[in-house]
């Protein structure tokens, strides 16, 4: 590869395709309690037994400076470049640690806001790591990432809005607010990667059909594409989506994910399902 290729945890990419496409991963940390640890510590399990046990909500924080720092110099030390793809920065900090880091390094870092999370960003993630093994330099990928960009989408369901609501990045969603009870909220991020609501619906069965229709809509015309379905809790649910999506598109690429603590700690349980579109 002509560069190298960085990301951070909110990306929900498993340490085993990390490994196994060259991406190195920058993780946030979660605080529970008095404690403070990196994004991938805990299980998915443990994490949500920690979070339900503890007094208060969780909260996040991304990665410092001086942690881009350290990954970009090792990224440099066996590339002339590093294109460094991170979570949206309407939903985090996270970009603005990596650009102020990239500003250490003359230009030879490149940072790009994917206006989305989770496998909404890591579709775009992988989209440059094909481009780099075609031998794609920076501006032809950076070319290439803002398509996928504007054709990555993602939805994400969640059983409760508790979450979000006491985390404070509930945005646009609070019209969504008031008598939830046995509802099912799905959400999506706008084109400037703030969360956006979609529907509410009574039920998880309701909530998972509309969730395949609004798979349907985005891929419009587009019989192929790349998907990936992840899970807070509940894997079940994500089989069944991606069974669906097996059977009613040609799917290039179908990654099921679990969601990590960082993530998780914003959504409380739910699923969620990122897609890109493929001519």
């Amino acid at each position: 590869m002509s560069f190298a290729i960085v990301t951070d945890s909110t990306s929900d990419i498993s340490a085993e395709l990390a490994a196994e496409r060259g991406i190195d991963v920058v993780p946030l940390s979660v605080t529970i309690g008095d404690e403070t640890m990196l994004d991938d510590t805990l299980t998915q399990t443990e994490f949500f037994e920690r979070m339900a046990s503890a007094p208060r909500l969780p909260t996040t924080s991304q990665p410092s400076v001086g942690a881009f720092v350290e990954v970009y110099e090792r990224a440099l030390a066996k590339a002339e470049e590093v294109l460094s793809i991170h979570i949206s920065s309407k939903l985090s900090g996270t970009f603005d640690s990596a650009t102020q880091a990239a500003a250490q390094f003359a230009g030879r870092v490149h940072v790009f806001d994917s206006r989305n999370l989770s496998w909404g960003l890591s579709l775009q993630v992988l989209e440059a790591t094909a481009a780099a093994a075609q031998g794609l330099g920076i501006a032809a990928t950076l070319e290439r990432l803002e398509s996928a960009r504007d054709r990555t989408k993602l939805i994400v369901g969640l059983d409760s809005l508790d979450n979000l609501a006491k985390g404070g990045r509930i945005g646009k969603v609070s019209a969504f607010l008031g008598a939830m009870l046995d509802l099912k909220v799905t959400l999506t991020v706008d084109p400037t990667g703030a969360f956006q609501p979609v529907a509410r619906s009574r039920g998880e069965k309701a909530a998972l059909r509309h969730t395949l229709e609004w798979v349907s809509g985005h891929m419009g015309e587009h019989t192929r594409g790349r998907f990936a379905v992840g899970y807070a809790m509940k894997r079940e649910r994500a089989e069944y989506l991606a069974d669906q999506i097996r059977q009613r598109f040609d799917a290039i690429e179908l990654h099921i994910y679990e969601a990590g603590s960082v993530i998780s700690t914003h959504t409380g349980t739910g699923w969620g399902v990122a897609l890109l579109p493929e001519d």
